[in-house]
């Protein structure tokens, strides 16, 4: 795979389990010889959602909840077959979107 380029793009819930996920990536990309670009922690996304807690007055009363997205991503600039091969055999965490692109 000569001029090619993988790029990863992880997303998750938790910071622990994209963390984790990114370490195995990394790990068994350069263990069957390529180079590898990162990973480059990327901004974290936060949504927060306002709910009302009573279900007919008191307008002061309300509750917060918020959803972090956290996203990383990794180049891996000079694949190999052997590399590929092995990637696409990793098993990773559940709650780990992954996003492949090759450029």
């Amino acid at each position: 795979m000569s001029n090619q380029r993988i790029r990863i793009r992880l997303k998750a819930f938790d910071h622990r389990l994209i963390d984790q996920s990114t370490a195995e990536i990394v790990e068994t990309a350069k263990r069957t010889g390529a180079q590898v670009r990162g990973p480059i922690p990327l901004p974290t996304r936060f949504e927060r959602f306002t709910v009302l807690t009573s279900p007919h007055v008191n307008k002061d009363a309300r509750d917060q909840y918020e959803i972090r997205t956290h996203k990383r991503l990794i180049d891996i600039v000079e694949p190999t077959d052997k590399t590929v091969d092995a990637l696409m055999r990793l098993d990773l965490a559940a709650g780990v979107d992954v996003q492949i692109s090759l450029g």
